[in-house]
């Protein structure tokens, strides 16, 4: 009996003890490049966002045909803030983009600024929060219903994937590292991580994991050829005018911002296809042991094809479907079709649903190698 627990707790030491020791470094690693002084780029003193309960609408903005025109007259008693507990008048605006149609017992947060025993504060909009916080716990809960064990780590992946976009890619980016670096290197992380979890230390994960870095190096290779021969660069984004102020003050390289972003859009659809065609090579090769590499380089093969449509599929409308109010405005002024297909936008769209479709694509191969290396080392094939 200790001797079968002896033997159990070595296997579980030699499990977890390396990835725990690494995983040790690497929390060390994001806590030090999170230590960084930001430059202030907009005033914000004396200027907060703080939780309140509309207790009454004093004056509504509410035409006869049901749209807002104007701004609403309200009265909030705050939850937070140095105003907490008092009762104040204020505004909220009819805009898409902030304030909200209050009604009374709506949560909202409120852009408030004190000085002394003055307040000027309005409606920031409508308290989402809790909303947001919930339906992500219901994702995570039913992800370990449905998935069982499995279930339960792929939602730590995905914490996991999430935390380290905001910790570990952002600050990266903020200190001058290229974004296309920064990225893979974050790629290659959480796609380590990820798989590491659902796989555990096999050739299964190593295969998927190799194969998952190929093909998203492959869809950052692919974006950069096509910005050469169309001329779309990281520069041709919407947002680029804000972007320039941190280029100007921090050195922040943001041409490169686009393709990084390329990357880590397309980690999840890559991440998919090299775990299942690695887990069915895998287990062909526990079927039919004596099956030699050719034989089972082609059955990848075979599983990789009817894998690779569907997912370059979803990849390609998902980048379109970012774009559909474009899409529409363009449609609805008539626009040329030499305007359309030549704007910047649209090029915008074009390079990143072609290229991680590249990287899909060409990460079959890439993994089914890679699968039919490990799987068939050290043993005889026929």
């Amino acid at each position: 009996m200790q001797t079968d627990r002896k033997i159990m707790l070595s296997r579980v030491l030699k499990r977890w003890a390396p990835p725990l020791a690494l995983l040790l470094l690497f929390v060390l690693f994001t806590v030090h490049i999170n230590r960084v002084d930001k430059t202030e780029l907009v005033s914000r003193e004396g200027q907060s966002f703080e939780k309140a309960v509309v207790t009454a609408v004093l004056q509504d903005n509410l035409q006869p045909d049901g749209s807002r025109v104007g701004e609403q007259r309200v009265r909030v008693r705050m939850k937070t803030g140095v105003r907490a507990g008092q009762e104040l008048e204020i505004t909220s605006p009819s805009g898409y983009l902030f304030g909200a149609g209050c009604v009374p017992g709506m949560n909202v947060v409120v852009m408030q600024s004190v000085s002394g025993g003055s307040t000027v504060a309005s409606v920031y909009a409508q308290d989402r929060e809790r909303a947001i916080y919930g339906f992500a716990a219901l994702y995570l809960l039913a992800l370990c219903l449905v998935g069982g064990r499995q279930g339960a780590k792929g939602a730590l992946g995905l914490v996991f994937t999430f935390a380290c976009i905001l910790f570990v890619y952002l600050p990266l980016v903020y200190r001058g590292w290229p974004p296309f670096w920064a990225a893979v290197f974050v790629c290659v992380v959480t796609a380590l991580v990820t798989l590491y979890l659902i796989g555990g230390p096999t050739r299964k994960t190593l295969a998927a994991t190799g194969g998952t870095v190929a093909g998203v190096v492959i869809a950052g290779l692919a974006a950069a050829a096509f910005s050469a021969a169309s001329g779309v660069t990281g520069w041709n984004v919407s947002d680029i005018e804000s972007l320039l102020t941190l280029w100007n003050t921090n050195g922040i390289q943001v041409g490169g911002l686009l393709f990084s972003g390329l990357l880590i859009s397309s980690l999840g659809a890559v991440m998919d296809v090299a775990m299942s065609i690695a887990s069915a090579m895998g287990e062909m090769r526990e079927q039919g042991p004596d099956m030699g590499r050719l034989a089972l380089f082609r059955a990848g093969m075979r599983v990789g094809r009817d894998m690779m449509g569907t997912d370059s599929n979803t990849l390609i409308l998902a980048f379109a479907g970012g774009s559909v109010s474009m899409l529409l405005l363009d449609y609805a002024y008539d626009l040329p079709y030499s305007q359309i297909i030549n704007s910047n936008n649209i090029g915008v769209a074009v390079m990143q649903g072609l290229s991680g479709s590249f990287g899909i694509v060409l990460s079959v191969p890439v993994t089914v190698l890679l699968a039919v290396l490990l799987y068939t080392r050290g043993k005889k094939t026929t």
